[in-house]
């Protein structure tokens, strides 16, 4: 791939795509690695990497490692090379944040004197309200 200018960084696209967000290749393959059980030591040793280079790969200090190299990972972690790259793989933070959301909607709810017992009255109320919405726009 040829480096190209993107925030007034050079980097490749590949690095671009990481850049976005969950998805970046260390954090996947520590993702795949930790689920696997597998030890830092034990993933670099059966993929014919340093231990340094993969640790500073799933840390994302190494975001552009070679085609090689991720290879002999996938084959070690049993997982497809294109998984291996995907972008959207589960962020446990993100659940964390969301979990934390609905905690705070919910007590909100609370708050308002809206009991659970309540809860299918005011879906219709807002299955109302959306229907009147679309209505209005359309």
């Amino acid at each position: 791939m040829s480096g190209r200018k993107m925030n007034g960084k050079s980097g490749t696209a590949l690095e671009h795509r990481s850049e976005q967000g969950r998805g970046m290749i260390g954090t996947n393959i520590n993702h795949f690695r930790t689920q696997s059980g597998i030890s830092l030591s034990e993933l670099a040793e059966r993929a014919g990497i340093s231990k340094s280079y993969l640790s500073s790969i799933e840390r994302n200090l190494k975001r552009n490692p070679s085609i090689q190299v991720i290879e002999k990972i996938a084959l070690v972690l049993n997982v497809d090379l294109k998984t291996l790259l995907e972008v959207n793989l589960p962020d446990p933070e993100a659940k964390e944040k969301q979990d934390e959301e609905w905690h705070a909607f919910v007590e909100a709810l609370r708050q308002a004197g809206i009991e659970k017992d309540n809860v299918q009255d005011y879906k219709i109320l807002i299955e109302f309200i959306k229907w009147y919405r679309e209505r209005k726009q359309g």
